[in-house]
């Protein structure tokens, strides 16, 4: 965006060469919007799966406990399941195009007068603006408390006994969770395929790996009969990618001539599927701001002001929901079981819970302009 209203943009990036990382996740219609305000969703589209539908439920009792239909919202919307490769190249072209330059090999660790410092010592030149966009690990983020789950993701065939256009999982309590996202597109795969994810203590990965695969896969048919022939495609434990997950939100996401956007400035938990759209947000407010307020300061406090309340409300929904799925807690997934399924039914409740997982609880494309 910056670049193609002609600022100098250059991206310092640790990897020797750009390349995606990890699997699938869900652009809701707020991180679609401003791919469509790009010019860029159309070729996102053709590369993911249409998702109409959450749904959970209990494993082994096929009790209904998550059923969230995107019907339900007033416009009729869908999310869109997407492999990160897939987003990773649209964008990639996007920045090629525009003219945005790449400085690969530098691992930032530091900044300092305009300038980023890479672990290597090397410094960059120095900018009007720093953005940060380091994720969850970000030297810069401060304050960020770990949370006690993660989750092994594998990208695979997505094959038959799936509804295809949905996010499917299965839980025992909160302890346990499988979930299977489609997300059309994935490097390596022919056809449709699918991101699967298993609910994971960190501190739990490496009595996982000495468990061995097999001993694994019948815990996960045990859960989800279904999965079989869709593990059958995990054959090495090192396609299962873990991930910890951590929560954090910065007192601001603004500081002298540094913007920070995406998981940098707020992560948390994958559970409302909101992260890469917040991070899509983010950057679009952050230009946004930019465009109309040449003077750098004034941008950067129109940007922050503009992504507060969206951001704040959904890191709250995001802390309070979290246990509710994946936690030690046998009081919250009975509340879930027993009475959150039930209330879920009435209305206006599928409407709200449409809205929250879509990102619209508080429609931020009107505020932003998108």
């Amino acid at each position: 965006m910056a670049a193609r209203r002609g600022d100098e943009v250059v991206v310092h990036e640790r990897f020797e060469a750009p390349r995606p990382v990890g699997s699938g996740f869900l652009l809701q219609p707020t991180g679609l919007a401003v791919l469509a305000a790009l010019g860029l969703e159309a070729s996102v589209r053709t590369r993911g799966a249409v998702i109409r539908r959450l749904y959970g439920e209990r494993a082994r009792i096929g009790q209904a406990v998550l059923d969230v239909a995107y019907a339900d919202l007033r416009g009729g919307e869908t999310a869109l399941g997407l492999h990160r490769a897939s987003l990773f190249e649209v964008l990639y072209a996007a920045c090629l195009e525009a003219g945005v330059r790449f400085e690969t090999g530098f691992e930032v660790a530091g900044r300092a007068d305009g300038r980023f410092e890479a672990k290597d010592g090397r410094r960059s030149a120095q900018f009007d603006l720093l953005v940060d966009a380091l994720g969850t690990r970000s030297p810069f983020c401060g304050m960020r408390r770990d949370l006690s789950f993660g989750a092994l993701w594998a990208t695979v065939p997505l094959g038959d006994g799936f509804m295809g256009d949905a996010l499917e999982q299965r839980y025992q309590a909160a302890r346990l969770m499988a979930g299977v996202l489609p997300h059309g597109a994935a490097p390596g795969i022919e056809g449709p395929s699918a991101t699967f994810f298993w609910s994971l203590k960190p501190e739990h990965y490496a009595a996982w790996r000495a468990e061995g695969l097999e001993a694994w896969k019948a815990d996960v048919i045990g859960l989800w009969p279904e999965t079989e022939r869709l593990l059958a495609a995990i054959t090495d434990p090192g396609q299962m990618i873990p991930a910890r997950y951590a929560h954090s939100t910065r007192a601001s996401m603004t500081e002298p001539g540094l913007a920070v956007i995406g998981d940098a400035a707020h992560s948390t938990s994958p559970q409302l599927g909101q992260g890469v759209n917040m991070g899509l947000l983010d950057a679009w407010a952050l230009d946004r701001a930019l465009a109309e307020h040449r003077d750098l300061d004034a941008a950067l406090t129109v940007y922050a002001g503009s992504r507060w309340l969206h951001v704040r409300l959904y890191q709250a929904l995001s802390w309070a929901f979290t246990p509710f799925y994946q936690s030690d807690d046998p009081i919250r997934p009975a509340i879930r079981d027993h009475i959150l399924g039930w209330i879920s039914r009435i209305p206006p409740s599928p409407r709200l819970l449409a809205a929250t997982v879509a990102g619209l609880l508080i429609d931020p494309r009107k505020s932003l302009g998108i």
